[in-house]
């Protein structure tokens, strides 16, 4: 199907067993690339500015795909590319101004006064950026087709959305002083979202490939990673007050979702998160420095025993015992392996958890 992934049908069947919290033959095993003989030199180009550097599609296409080819694509890694267009592009596309930095991007709020600017922050899908995404999304799609797959861009929706739109520290005074305002923007804005997920959505099914994003998973039909970054800002109360809710209708929305929970600060709303019974699986993100395995292995456990599928990160070749002795083989993902260097030592590491039953 792909001419980078020679063996994607059978590793199509480890991620069709993980999105059911269960195993094939071994767990997903991602994250191991190795580059190819001779590799093709990526051309170079400079510009005046960071924002002429994103915006340049045409070259910066060129450079993915030659990327794509300079690898090999080992276990069940595949070859993915998407159309980065930085975090908050969502909200660029419901009126925030849009700042371009050399590898992020970054929103400034459009909300200043909820009664006078409310109907300034609402999407606009005839936005440059909104089409220069469309023009982007295409032309990685003929660029990969038969070769890799295009993914969706990184949207944030929900609430960083509204963070975006209202700047996080006003947010948090928000969910005090002006609740309802929140939360209709929350219902509001969750309309316009799914309106642009089915628009990049149906675009990529066009092309009949899996779905993808920056989260290197694949489903058949639509698959995303819910997310709320803000919530380590505020308590589990008012998590569940204004956005559990728009959290399990996102779910409700996709066919196959993973909650990407980041940072200790929003371990506090693990048990909201494992409540949702559409949620399949959970992306723990321990933070830099604190990527340790074994010092998260409560929390594996912990939404293990929820039935949900995890992706662990941080994880190295020297953990496998850890591994073996602490969790179940049932929808686990490993998405890379640290000490890992070598096409033997990948082979070493998949012999290991080949025999993990």
């Amino acid at each position: 199907m792909f001419s980078l992934k020679p063996d994607y049908d059978i590793c199509k069947k480890r991620y069709d067993a993980f999105w059911a919290c269960d195993v094939a033959d071994r767990i997903l095993v991602t994250g191991i690339t190795f580059p190819v003989e001779n590799p093709a030199p990526l051309p170079e180009k400079k510009y005046d500015a960071w924002k002429d550097k994103w915006l340049d599609i045409d070259f910066r296409v060129e450079q993915m795909a030659i990327q794509m080819h300079n690898c090999v694509y080992y276990a069940d890694t595949m070859p993915i590319a998407f159309p980065n267009m930085g975090p908050e592009i969502f909200s660029a596309w419901c009126g925030c101004p849009y700042n371009f930095g050399e590898v992020t991007t970054w929103s400034e709020p459009c909300i200043e006064d909820w009664e006078k600017d409310y109907d300034k922050a609402v999407l606009n899908m005839e936005h440059p950026l909104f089409k220069l995404l469309e023009d982007f999304t295409y032309k990685l799609l003929e660029a990969g087709k038969g070769h890799f797959i295009t993914g969706l861009t990184d949207f944030h929706p929900g609430g960083d959305h509204l963070a975006a739109l209202r700047d996080p520290a006003n947010l948090a005074v928000d969910l005090v002083e002006n609740p309802e305002w929140v939360k209709r923007k929350l219902k509001d804005s969750q309309k316009e979202y799914f309106k642009v997920y089915d628009h990049f959505y149906n675009i990529l099914k066009s092309y009949d490939i899996p779905i993808t994003t920056w989260t290197p998973l694949i489903a058949d039909k639509k698959y995303y990673v819910p997310s709320n970054d803000f919530s380590c800002m505020i308590s589990e109360k008012m998590f569940q007050e204004f956005f559990l809710e728009g959290i399990i209708e996102e779910c409700r929305f996709y066919d196959k979702s993973i909650y990407h929970l980041d940072g200790p600060g929003a371990l506090r709303h693990l048990d909201s998160i494992l409540s949702i019974k559409e949620l399949n699986a959970v992306q723990w993100v321990p933070g830099a420095g604190r990527e340790s395995f074994e010092k998260w292995i409560h929390v594996y456990r912990k939404i293990q025993a929820a039935g949900k599928a995890i992706q662990i990160m941080g994880f190295n070749l020297s953990d496998l015992d850890l591994l073996f002795e602490n969790l179940k083989p049932e929808g686990v993902w490993l998405s890379g392996i640290g000490g890992v260097r070598t096409m033997e030592e990948a082979d070493y590491a998949l012999k290991r958890i080949s025999d993990w039953k």
